[in-house]
Parts: structure tokens; C-alpha cells; sequence
């Protein structure tokens, strides 16, 4: 009798050492998917409003001509899957060689690629519309350039670029500024400037 009670305090123990770490593991996952919640909900209100400022100049333009803009639906499902490609992608490394290179390398070459993959993603959704009408995806993907379907396609890539290249700027102050500092850095008010290395007469005007 007398031996059996440091057994069971040893599997008493044990039980609430396998509890904690589930709780820890629990809780890690919570936070990782509240983090990856927060930043795929940023990166859909970022480019959300992007394209629905892309998406308006066109039916402002195309309302001059009496031509009615179809395209709202597309524009809300792209948002989402340009947010979650971005972020995905925002994770691979471009290389030693980038790392070792001022911030704007890093930025072009990103913006580059992300406009890349862009323009191959809006040029098959071409070509996999008029499939049927031209009797085939190379025969589509032909008409594509010889048509005004590769005006609308670059012109689509030259103004997601712009909110490419502002997402990748934004990414490079995030992580010089740490955790939480891109926020701190919009909602607090402008500092007072001071000319302390100026003389008196210019730092009065």
C-alpha cells in the first residue's frame, strides 16, 4: 500500500503535464490563426480597395461610351485570391543574394514577380473564356493577342502593379518598424518636426 502512492503521483504528474501542453498547443493555434486571420483580412481591405478604385475608373470610362461594366463580380473574387496568393508568396525568399541587397531590390524583383504571375493568371482566364468560340486554348490564346483582349489584360496587370508595389513598400516599413509599428505609425499624430541643426532665423520661419 505504502508503495503505490508515488506511482500515482507520478501518472497524476504525467496527466497534467500532457494537459499543459495541449493547452499550449491549443493556445499557439488559436493565436497563429487569429494572426493569419488579421493579416489575410488587411491584405483583402488593402486590395479590395485598390481594385474597387481600378474598378470604378472603368465605369466611369465606359458609362461615356454607354457601355454597361459587368465586371463587379470577378472583381470581389480576384480581391480574395490576389490577398492569399500574396501573402503565400510574401513568405518565399528571393535568395541570399536579395538579402543582402538594399530594400528596393527586394521590392522591384517582388513586384515583378507578383505582376507576373498576375498577368499568366488574367491571360488564362482569357483563353479558357473563348475556349468554345475559337474552338480550342491554343487557338483562344491566340486570338487573345490578336484581339483588343490583351489591351484589357495589360491594362489590368500596369494598374494591379501599382497596388503591388505599394503592398511591398508597406511590407519593408512593417518590418523595420516591428510588430505592430506600421499601425503605431498611422494611428498616432504627426510629430512635432524640430530644426536642431538649423540656425535660429530659419528654424523661426
Amino acid at each position: 500500500m505504502g508503495g503505490a502512492r508515488p506511482t500515482l503521483r507520478r501518472e497524476t504528474l504525467q496527466w497534467s503535464t500532457v494537459d499543459a501542453v495541449g493547452e499550449t498547443i491549443d493556445l499557439s493555434l488559436q493565436q497563429k490563426l487569429i494572426h493569419e486571420g488579421k493579416a489575410v483580412g488587411l491584405a483583402t481591405l488593402y486590395f479590395g480597395c485598390w481594385i474597387a478604385a481600378l474598378v470604378t475608373l472603368k465605369h466611369l470610362i465606359l458609362a461615356e461610351y454607354h457601355i454597361e461594366f459587368h465586371g463587379f463580380s470577378k472583381a470581389l473574387v480576384g480581391v480574395l485570391i490576389l490577398s492569399k496568393v500574396v501573402l503565400v508568396l510574401e513568405r518565399v525568399s528571393l535568395g541570399a543574394w536579395v538579402r543582402a541587397r538594399p530594400a528596393w531590390v527586394d521590392i522591384i524583383l517582388r513586384t515583378a514577380l507578383y505582376a507576373g504571375g498576375v498577368f499568366l493568371v488574367l491571360l488564362a482566364e482569357k483563353t479558357i473564356e473563348g475556349r468554345h468560340e475559337y474552338g480550342g486554348l491554343g487557338a483562344s490564346l491566340s486570338a487573345v493577342f490578336q484581339h483588343a483582349d490583351s489591351r484589357h489584360v495589360l491594362t489590368n496587370v500596369v494598374g494591379l502593379s501599382g497596388g503591388l508595389l505599394g503592398y511591398n513598400v508597406l511590407s519593408v516599413v512593417r518590418r523595420h518598424l516591428g510588430r505592430g509599428g506600421l499601425y503605431r505609425l498611422f494611428l498616432t499624430p504627426i510629430p512635432t518636426e524640430t530644426f536642431t541643426n538649423q540656425p535660429a532665423s530659419i528654424a523661426r520661419t
